[in-house]
């Protein structure tokens, strides 16, 4: 009877491991040659493609990975040109609202230190559908740092503020 309450309380531990898992593994994520320090749920995946940003052809990283059922995304580039910087980042902008087909975004408070400042950086949250007719709602963060351009995004059906804050509050530039 011993051995069956010890292996009954080890199977209950067990499983009070397993509920306490987290659909949110965060980590800190340091992608190389960013120069910014991100805090991701999840391991993201890298890959680079060449985009076009500001009437340029430039190598654009993207970090993203999926937990919680939402997708959580940094993608960064440098321009190399100051004077390209404002006009990337509102393309960046108008481009999320577009895949979205998205109504007016709403501005929320991005507090980053360390940001080079542009009127065309922030964080904003969109609300709109994919192609496929599926509701969606979005948040990203746009800056800069220097010449580096960034977007932090965060893309899913519903969004918990409780799961974005770590997100948006762990990116540094340090």
């Amino acid at each position: 009877m011993p051995v069956l309450r010890h292996a009954l309380a080890c199977l209950l531990a067990l499983l009070g491991l397993a509920a306490c898992t987290p659909t949110l593994d965060w980590r800190e994520v340091r992608p190389e040659g960013s120069g910014v320090v991100a805090m991701f749920p999840c391991k993201p995946d890298s890959r680079t493609r060449t985009v076009t940003l500001a009437g340029a052809a430039v190598p654009l990283t993207l970090l993203a990975c999926k937990a919680g059922g939402s997708t959580w995304a940094l993608a960064h580039a440098d321009l190399a040109d100051p004077a390209r910087v404002g006009s990337a980042l509102a393309e960046l902008r108008t481009a999320a609202a577009a895949n979205l087909d998205a109504g007016a975004p709403v501005e929320l408070p991005l507090k980053l230190d360390g940001v080079t400042p542009n009127p065309a950086g922030g964080r904003v949250e969109l609300a709109g559908r994919l192609p496929d007719g599926t509701p969606m709602q979005e948040q990203l963060a746009l800056f800069a740092k220097g010449t580096r351009v960034f977007q932090a995004t965060v893309l899913g059906p519903r969004l918990a503020a409780d799961a974005l804050e770590p997100f948006f509050s762990g990116l540094r530039l340090p």
